[in-house]
C-alpha cells in the first residue's frame, strides 16, 4: 500500500499506465493525517481490511495542503484507479467539480454531500453521529460526580454541533440538572490537528468542573484525552476506539464507522452503488465501545439503560434532534 506521491510526480505516467490495468481503489485521507488515531486511521484500517482479506491492493495519499485536493482527485481518476474514496466534508466541492470529467469512476465523498442527480458516479456516505453522542451523552452524565460535563469541538461546522448537540441531550435524558460546557477549537481546518489547543480547552473545562469531557476534533482530541488522564477525569473519545490510548481514563468512545464505509466501498468496487447513504444505530453505523480498557468503568446498570436507550432510539421511541436539519438545538446553547 504505496502513498500516492508518485502519481503526483515525475512517475505519473507509468502509475496512469498500471492503475488503469488493476483498477485498484484509491483513498485520500483528510488534512490531519493518516494515522491520527480517529477519523482518517478509521479509513485506514477499513481499507488495510479490505486488502488482508481479498488480497487487494489500494493506493492511498494523505494531503498536505487544501490545494492538493483536487489535484488528487485527477490523478487517481487518470490513473485508473475505481472507486476514488474520501474522507472529510471538505472533499465534497472538488469532487462535484472532477467527477462529471471521470463519468466512468466511481467517487466516494464520506462526511461530504454531492448531489445524487447532478453527479450520478459519486456515493454520499453520511453518519447519524447526534444518535451516537446520544447514548455517550448519557454514559458521561452517569459517571459525572461534579455534575459538570465538557464537550470540545474541532473545527466549528454543522457537522461537530450536531455530536455535540446528540451529546448534551444524552446528557439532559439523564440528569436535566447537569451542565455541559462545549467549546470549539477553531474555524479552519487546523482545528482538527492541534492537541495543544485541545489540551487548553479541557484544561479550562476542568478548572469550571468538567469530570467528562467528550472529544470531537480529530488529532486535537488527543490533546483532551492526555490532560483528562494527567489531571484524573474521564475522557471519551471519538470515531475509532480510542479507549486503549488511556485505559481506566477513557470512560468510552463514540464509534463512527469509517472502516465500514470505506471497506463495503472497495469491496463493491466499479460495482459501487452511488447516491446517499445515512449510517446511523440501525445499520451500526455509529456506536459506543466497550472492551477491557473501559469495562469495568461501565457497570451493567450503566450499560443496560444505554443499550435500552438504542433500541428506543432504532425503534423511533426516541428522538435524538439532529442539529444539522435546523441549526438549533434544545439542549445547548453555542
Amino acid at each position: 500500500m504505496t502513498l500516492m506521491r508518485t502519481l503526483l510526480g515525475a512517475a505519473a505516467a507509468t502509475a496512469l499506465t498500471a492503475g488503469a490495468a488493476l483498477a485498484e481503489p484509491a483513498l485520500i485521507y483528510d488534512l490531519g493525517g493518516k494515522f491520527d488515531k480517529s477519523f482518517n486511521e478509521a479509513a485506514y484500517n477499513g481499507a488495510v481490511r479490505w486488502a488482508e482479506e481479498t488480497g487487494g491492493e489500494f493506493r492511498d495519499i494523505e494531503l498536505q495542503s487544501e490545494a492538493q485536493r483536487e489535484q488528487a482527485l485527477r490523478r487517481f481518476a487518470e490513473a485508473g484507479f475505481n472507486p476514488v474514496v474520501t474522507t472529510g466534508f471538505s472533499m465534497a466541492t472538488p469532487i462535484a467539480e472532477v467527477a462529471p470529467d471521470y463519468p466512468d469512476t466511481k467517487f466516494v465523498t464520506i462526511d461530504g454531500f454531492v448531489d445524487p442527480e447532478t453527479h450520478p458516479n459519486v456515493l454520499s456516505v453520511l453518519f447519524s453521529e447526534h444518535e451516537g453522542s446520544y447514548l455517550v451523552g448519557m454514559l458521561a452524565a452517569m459517571a459525572t460526580e461534579s455534575d459538570t460535563v465538557g464537550f470540545v469541538g474541532g473545527m466549528d461546522i454543522p457537522l461537530i454541533r450536531k455530536f455535540a448537540c446528540g451529546y448534551a441531550q444524552g446528557v439532559k435524558a439523564v440528569n436535566p440538572d447537569a451542565e455541559i460546557i462545549a467549546n470549539m477549537t477553531g474555524t479552519t481546518p487546523a482545528a482538527w490537528n492541534d492537541p495543544v489547543k485541545g489540551s487548553e480547552l479541557a484544561q479550562a473545562q476542568i478548572s469550571q468542573g468538567a469530570d467528562v469531557i467528550f472529544a470531537a476534533a480529530g488529532g486535537t482530541g488527543l490533546g483532551v484525552l492526555q490532560t483528562a488522564a494527567d489531571q484524573g477525569v474521564f475522557s471519551i473519545g471519538v470515531d475509532s476506539n480510542q479507549n486503549y490510548l488511556h485505559p481506566g481514563s477513557v470512560l468510552t468512545s463514540m464509534l463512527k464507522r469509517v472502516d465500514v464505509a470505506v471497506y463495503n466501498a472497495m469491496e463493491a468496487g466499479a460495482d459501487l452503488e452511488t447516491g446517499v447513504q445515512v449510517l446511523g444505530l440501525a445499520e451500526e453505523g455509529v456506536g459506543y465501545a466497550v472492551d477491557e480498557h473501559n469495562a469495568e468503568l461501565i457497570g451493567e446498570d450503566m450499560a443496560g439503560a444505554v443499550e435500552e436507550a438504542r433500541q428506543a432510539i432504532i425503534d423511533g421511541e426516541i428522538t435524538v434532534h439532529d442539529y444539522s436539519t435546523d441549526d438549533s438545538c434544545p439542549a445547548l446553547t453555542f
